[in-house]
């Protein structure tokens, strides 16, 4: 599965559905125009391909200005990493690296 793109109309709905299917949904907070966001998005992809029970949700913050500050979103990326439903297990600013979320996961 890709990472998939949410706004502030389909968050609800699109989380709510990963949860009941994925062990682990992690949301990426950033820009089109961030070299870091791409950075971050890279390391995901790989994260995702080895685990089947991931799933990555990508939000626009320009795009979706109410669920970055719902979030607490200062500085872009941001990571939140939930495990088992509603559990928050970690979050991060900037680049994390595939191998390194490998171990927060698990």
């Amino acid at each position: 599965m890709a990472i998939i793109d949410v706004d502030e109309e389909n968050f609800q709905q699109t989380i709510y559905t990963q949860f009941k299917k994925k062990n682990i949904v992690i949301l990426k907070f950033g820009s089109e125009f961030c070299d870091a966001c791409m950075a971050l998005e890279g390391e995901l992809e790989d994260l995702e391909e080895e685990n089947k029970n991931i799933c990555i949700i990508n939000i626009e913050c320009s795009e979706s200005p109410d669920l970055a500050e719902r979030y607490h979103v200062q500085k872009v990326p941001t990571m939140v990493i939930y495990k088992d439903g509603e559990n928050v297990i970690y979050r991060a600013e900037g680049v994390v690296l595939s191998q390194d979320i490998e171990e927060i996961i698990s």
